[in-house]
């Protein structure tokens, strides 16, 4: 199956909570969209890998994914090197997207500068003919996207470009809210994080409202780019 766009995520929902809302919105335009998540997120401090596992599955009917796959890296401790690298390359040449989005280069979990890396530098990769992998006995071509975009994630960082998510920003809501082990939950005996508090999601909602502020719409997504952005005319720019 070819899919227009392909969207990494170091662990299940961060694709949602970085760019939940473009996805929805790109879907909703026609677009086959996936996500491959490279950790079942077995160390996180609420719930487990197979919990994670039936909340991504959720997830992945309310945004109308065409697939959504996990690729059961070591979560913290993956690495980019050659193995890792392989396993990416046969993603992107059995989907062959033509725009791959992918965690954000910095931020405050490890895995998300690691994650950001390794799929970008495996995005390159995978064009190189020399470079042989094969997927269930067969073997796979050559295959480079032609845009890698970076979403954000905990950090503030400057985004590069938005995307106008306003008839799209509940949809993103309901599909972090999937994972119901992870965030506010009164009756929780498990202990506390970053993102369980009463205001994470509030601050997920915040961040996109604000970021539409400065754009002149109600709520946008932003990303940053590995090169510049072209535009055909001056009448691109929203």
């Amino acid at each position: 199956m070819k899919l227009d766009i392909l969207v990494f995520g170091a662990h299940p929902d961060d694709a949602e909570l970085g760019a939940g809302g473009t996805i929805a919105k790109e879907i909703s335009n026609g677009k086959k969209v996936g996500v491959v998540d490279l950790t079942r997120g077995e160390l996180g401090t609420r719930g487990s890998a197979e919990i994670r596992d039936k909340e991504a599955a959720v997830s992945k009917e309310i945004l109308g994914l065409e697939i959504r796959e996990n690729l059961c890296f070591r979560d913290g401790f993956f690495t980019n090197d050659e193995a890792h690298q392989l396993e990416v390359i046969k993603m992107i040449r059995k989907y062959r997207p033509e725009i791959v989005l992918c965690n954000a280069i910095d931020d405050r979990h490890i895995d998300h500068g690691k994650g950001s890396k390794l799929v970008s530098d495996a995005c390159f990769l995978s064009g190189l003919l020399k470079i042989k992998t094969e997927l269930d006995g067969s073997s796979q071509e050559k295959w480079r996207p032609k845009l890698v975009y970076h979403y954000i994630q905990w950090k503030n960082i400057e985004p590069d470009f938005v995307v106008d998510i306003s008839d799209f920003i509940d949809v993103k809501i309901e599909s972090i809210l999937a994972y119901g082990s992870q965030f506010h939950d009164p009756d929780s005996k498990e202990p506390e994080t970053p993102i369980t508090s009463k205001t994470f999601i509030e601050s997920v909602r915040y961040r996109a409202k604000d970021l539409g502020r400065l754009v002149g719409t109600d709520y946008a997504e932003g990303f940053t780019v590995e090169r510049y952005i072209a535009v055909n005319s001056l009448d691109d720019l929203v």
